[in-house]
């Protein structure tokens, strides 16, 4: 069955264009032009996912996701108009599960919603058919304990929220402490279907990876730049 996705943003010309490629490629859409228009939908019959738009009239996205999640955990990709880290830690706090700043790629949109999608699914599998299933073992490197079956990471004992694509990175560099990764090989892990992204989108996350662990410690040092090679994390 075709999933459905909601698209909520005031420009029209990203709702029709992304609308059109949802549905090139399987899904199924319903858009909307502000938060509050949207919101009842949103609830009174949930989509399999929702991207909105940070900044709109009427009720911005942050808004939105708020009231939403008083009533429904459906996943939640916000797409900004600017690299504005605070919006981001909000509304991951908030419950967003992923965040993509514009301009973005049509095609690394969908890439993030599948991948979104198929965390959800895993998670929804009824506790007597996931027995059969195994579950991703925990990483536990030092200070660094990572779940991947429920999405969390921890440095110290203290909560550290990422997005899908950080996780995954974090993740493949994790797996094998000391080993370094290339861009590339980090490239292929975040970005799959052939997604094509320039190798400093890698850099960027890496950047926002050592932000968001620096604020539950300063002193963090646990991914290492090896320059013209990659990135490996720091044996702890």
């Amino acid at each position: 069955m075709s999933k459905t996705i909601a698209l909520v943003d005031d420009d029209r010309n990203i709702l029709t264009s992304v609308s059109i490629a949802l549905q090139a490629d399987g899904f199924v859409t319903r858009v909307y032009s502000d938060g509050e228009s949207a919101l009842k939908a949103l609830v009174d019959n949930p989509p399999d996912l929702a991207v909105l738009d940070v900044k709109m009239p009427r009720m911005d996205g942050m808004e939105l996701l708020r009231r939403l999640r008083e009533k429904s955990a459906i996943p939640v990709i916000f797409l900004t108009s600017k690299d504005d880290e605070l919006d981001e830690a909000l509304g991951l706090a908030m419950g967003a599960d992923d965040y993509i700043a514009k301009p973005f790629s049509q095609r690394l949109l969908i890439a993030r919603i599948r991948a979104i999608l198929r965390r959800t699914e895993m998670r929804a599998i009824p506790p007597e058919e996931a027995s059969d299933v195994p579950e991703p073992a925990q990483i536990v490197r030092g200070r660094l304990a990572m779940d991947p079956a429920r999405h969390r990471v921890a440095w110290d004992g203290h909560d550290v929220t990422l997005t899908v694509t950080e996780f995954m990175i974090l993740e493949a560099l994790a797996q094998r402490p000391g080993v370094v990764k290339s861009r590339n090989q980090l490239m292929d892990v975040a970005y799959q279907d052939d997604i094509y992204v320039d190798d400093r989108t890698i850099d960027s996350h890496i950047k926002r990876l050592r932000r968001k662990f620096r604020a539950v410690d300063g002193e963090f040092k646990g991914i290492e730049t090896l320059y013209g090679v990659g990135y490996r994390f720091g044996e702890e």
